[in-house]
């Protein structure tokens, strides 16, 4: 209890921020770990690198490169997260990958020849820097130098492309292919909210399908962080639609699930000027809320997605159509209002029902009231 505590007295964004830099640290560690094995492999028991003859050590060798590549990687990561990536936003992806190996490169061959040194002073050279000079001139004018500078690009693009893939597939989505979490179906509750923007057809049709995109992307990244700061996971965008998904835990908590529509609206709002300038009219949008259960597994052959099937979407999305008959900016089923927190308490008032298709009972709308 105490770990989930802290779990949630950190900022959902800084959490993101650490599971984003973490993969860069371990595939350092992998990396460093394979090349000190296949050293050893090629080296054995002979005591100096035959190309150069200098010293070679496994023990002292493999304790120092981990050091070094749990050092670089947890660089790179946060270079990587809290700076160069919002350089490169707008590149296609081989340029990222290209050109962040040859910055990333360019900076760590400075490293490496910075630690061959310490490593000479430390373990070969008994302090004696002259030596340590000459034998970091001997290493550098080697093969062994260059297939070690190879060996890092590698790693370096790797870890990159790693990065990359799993940014665009989304959080977690790339980690749940690769262990496997959803590889066979499991039952889990969940929140979902579906967001829609008013008028997107009569606004694309004024001003033009080229700058409706482009409104649509504005919009979509106004939108993110207050998704990440309430733990929500974009599942789908749909057209001008987007689906947000909330495990019930990470929903419920400070009833981040109705918090999020407040913090997007704000968002909206401090920069109506500019979509007033840029394309003519300020977005407007409606949502639908609600809890159940839902089956979450990976789907598909040709290409593999992970999706969630249940009622619970289709009610969510039936709840959204509801908007413009209520006038209301969002609609929440009973069952998610009887499970937000008390001691932050929304604003609803009752305002109808739905009688699903196929279903006896129907379902009990409020509408939520908004602080201006």
């Amino acid at each position: 209890m105490k770990l989930l505590y802290l779990g949630y007295m950190v900022h959902p964004k800084n959490i993101r921020r650490v599971k984003q830099i973490l993969p860069f640290v371990a595939f350092w560690l992998i990396f460093s770990l394979v090349y000190s094995l296949i050293e050893y492999g090629i080296i054995g028991d002979l005591g100096h690198y035959p190309s150069t003859g200098n010293l070679y050590n496994f023990k002292g060798n493999l304790l120092f490169g981990v050091s070094v590549c749990l050092i670089v990687g947890l660089l790179q990561g946060c270079i990587e997260v809290l700076w160069l990536r919002k350089r490169f936003i707008h590149q296609p992806l081989w340029v990222k990958v290209v050109l962040k190996t040859i910055f990333y490169l360019l900076f760590i061959s400075f490293f490496l020849i910075l630690f061959s040194t310490l490593n000479s002073l430390i373990n070969f050279t008994e302090g004696d820097i002259n030596f340590a000079f000459e034998e970091l001139e001997k290493f550098a004018g080697s093969f062994a130098f260059w297939s070690i500078v190879i060996y890092i690009s590698v790693a370096i693009g790797m870890a990159i492309l790693f990065s990359e893939m799993s940014q665009h597939l989304g959080d977690g989505v790339l980690y749940n292919f690769l262990f496997g979490k959803y590889h066979r179906p499991i039952h889990e509750t969940r929140i979902f909210m579906f967001l829609d923007m008013k008028g997107s057809t009569s606004i694309a049709e004024n001003i033009g399908h080229k700058r409706y995109f482009n409104l649509l992307k504005e919009y979509y990244a106004d939108m993110t962080n207050a998704i990440l700061e309430t733990s929500g996971d974009i599942y789908q965008y749909v057209g001008d639609e987007i689906v947000v998904s909330w495990t019930k835990r990470d929903g419920l908590y400070k009833n981040n699930c109705i918090r999020c529509f407040e913090k997007i609206h704000y968002a909206i709002q401090q920069k109506k000027e500019i979509y007033g300038n840029h394309f003519g009219t300020v977005p407007e949008f409606k949502a639908g809320y609600h809890i159940g259960e839902v089956t979450t597994g990976e789907i598909g052959i040709i290409k593999k997605d992970i999706i969630y099937t249940g009622d619970i979407l289709n009610t969510a999305a039936r709840i959204q159509s509801q908007c413009n008959s209520y006038n209301a900016q969002a609609l929440i089923s009973e069952n998610l209002l009887d499970e937000l927190q008390k001691k932050e308490p929304i604003d609803c008032k009752q305002i109808g029902s739905l009688t699903l298709r196929g279903k006896k009972e129907s379902i009990q709308l409020f509408s939520v009231v908004f602080k201006n």
